[in-house]
């Protein structure tokens, strides 16, 4: 018995309705995720969180209730809490474990201590995460769930993460697709402008219609007028025939113009007309021609500036700048270099032939503390040469050593003639290493595994952290309140 959606009053109802639309847009081969917990609260605050980014949800609150589903699709991931009413999250994954049903599963659970977690990872979970936790890291360890059952994400194949300004960015592409409003997209070169640009119009109402791309950047000024409107046959030299331009190509559907900041001054107010009264004539032509069409633009530049400066027509930017989306560049978001390196490994091992390599801690540090000026596309590009170069061996990555962060935490002795450093006693060195421990489990709430647990902070796999942690005799404080951090 599926359960209903979560109350519209969680939700604006316009929100409500968008996400709603979002669905609609989706293709029917997305596969559910499905969130079994018996907490009423829980259930809801992972279904609305996930549906407002775009993920066909269903909870159930006990396991019964799961085993009892009989429509659609098997789901694409399991959000499961351990300790269920009757059969319990473990006894539920034996069950789809006898009838082969390997379906990636996140574990819940309030009391988690360390021999659970060890059961938990045995059993073959993506991750085990402790309550409280962040529905962010929750987001993130589904979308490893998919990475690993081979389902694609509700959006755009590229477009990965889950850091704030990620979500910042699926919020705004829910609230603006099933509009026909303008949409201005501004970012650095390599941040994925396109790829938001195609998941407004795959989400839009004209998504069964043509979306158009023009790069403005790479077409001669001479040639402008004739790319965008069409031309006849004999407007000018060397026109041998009719031309249909973008905008009568676009017609019902959308029209990307990308880099629209590279538009000639003087080409710009014939294309603010077009916009504003949705005509034009084509080159040589007297008649004027009508094109029903939503404009998406993006640019690498500040538009602002270009206005202060004359480059750029102030009445066309404000007609642009209906509705900005700003992306970040990768350096203000590296909490998501770890899901597109691992979804990268994945594509191109794929496309390429290759045998998969192995992505080390050592190796996400390295990506991390990297400010990729390239953006997103540079780091595909490292991930590629390495996969080449690694030969199904554990990933080295050739990074510029100037744009690296230095990693060591290690003090540096400065050596004179007058002073020798510091060393430390072996005694002094396990209380250090235990203080730094404690630390580390206090700050993650004692979630030794999972994204963001002390395991993945200190680069070590989670049976080793756990072994060190009954070596040095530390025990986890009574537990704290439940907090839900929505993220």
């Amino acid at each position: 018995m599926r359960k209903g959606r979560p109350p519209a009053r969680k939700l604006s109802q316009n929100l409500y309705s968008q996400c709603r639309s979002r669905q609609h847009a989706m293709k029917k081969i997305y596969a559910p995720v499905c969130v079994v917990d018996d907490d009423d609260s829980i259930r809801e605050s992972v279904e609305g969180y996930l549906r407002v980014r775009g993920f066909p949800t269903e909870t159930y609150g006990t396991a019964r209730e799961f085993l009892e589903r009989s429509h659609g699709q098997p789901p694409c991931c399991l959000v499961l809490d351990v300790n269920l009413p009757g059969l319990t999250g473990f006894d539920l994954q034996r069950e789809l474990t006898r009838s082969d049903m390997n379906i990636p599963t996140i574990f819940l659970t309030g009391h988690g201590d360390i021999p659970m977690c060890v059961r938990a990872i045995k059993a073959g979970a993506v991750a085990f995460l402790t309550k409280p936790f962040n529905l962010s890291d929750l987001f993130g360890a589904i979308q490893e769930a998919m990475l690993v059952s081979g389902e694609s994400s509700p959006h755009s194949d590229e477009i990965v993460g889950a850091s704030s300004a990620y979500r910042s960015v699926l919020k705004r592409i829910a609230m603006v697709a099933p509009t026909d409003s303008t949409v201005l997209i501004q970012g650095e070169t390599g941040t994925g402008k396109e790829l938001i640009a195609l998941e407004i119009h795959k989400m839009s109402r004209r998504k069964d219609r043509p979306l158009i791309r023009v790069n403005c950047a790479s077409i001669p000024k001479e040639l402008y007028e004739s790319e965008f409107f069409g031309h006849v046959r004999g407007a000018f030299t060397g026109a041998i025939k009719d031309r249909v331009g973008r905008l009568e190509a676009a017609d019902g559907g959308t029209l990307f113009l990308d880099e629209i900041g590279e538009i000639p001054l003087d080409l710009q107010a014939k294309l603010l007309r077009a916009l504003q009264e949705k005509q034009y004539e084509r080159v040589g032509d007297e008649r004027t021609k009508r094109a029903d069409v939503r404009i998406i633009a993006a640019t690498n530049r500040d538009l602002k500036q270009e206005v202060q400066a004359g480059r750029f027509r102030e009445d066309l930017y404000y007609r642009l700048n209906v509705f900005p989306v700003e992306v970040a560049p990768l350096r203000k978001r590296r909490e998501d270099i770890r899901l597109l390196a691992e979804y990268f490994v994945k594509l191109l091992t794929k496309e390429l032939g290759c045998r998969k390599p192995r992505l080390t801690e050592a190796g996400v540090a390295r990506l991390q503390n990297y400010d990729w000026p390239g953006n997103v596309r540079e780091l595909r590009n490292v991930i590629e040469r390495a996969i080449i170069t690694a030969e199904g061996k554990a990933l080295e990555f050739d990074l510029p050593a100037a744009r690296i962060e230095p990693i060591s935490c290690l003090p540096v002795f400065e050596m004179n003639d007058s002073a020798q450093p510091e060393f430390l006693t072996e005694p002094e060195i396990h209380r250090r290493d235990r203080d730094n421990l404690l630390l580390v489990l206090q700050k993650t709430g004692w979630r030794v595994c999972g994204p963001d647990g002390a395991a993945e902070l200190l680069g070590v796999k989670p049976t080793t952290l756990i072994s060190r942690i009954k070596k040095m005799g530390l025990k986890r404080p009574a537990l704290q309140a439940m907090d839900f951090t929505l993220g």
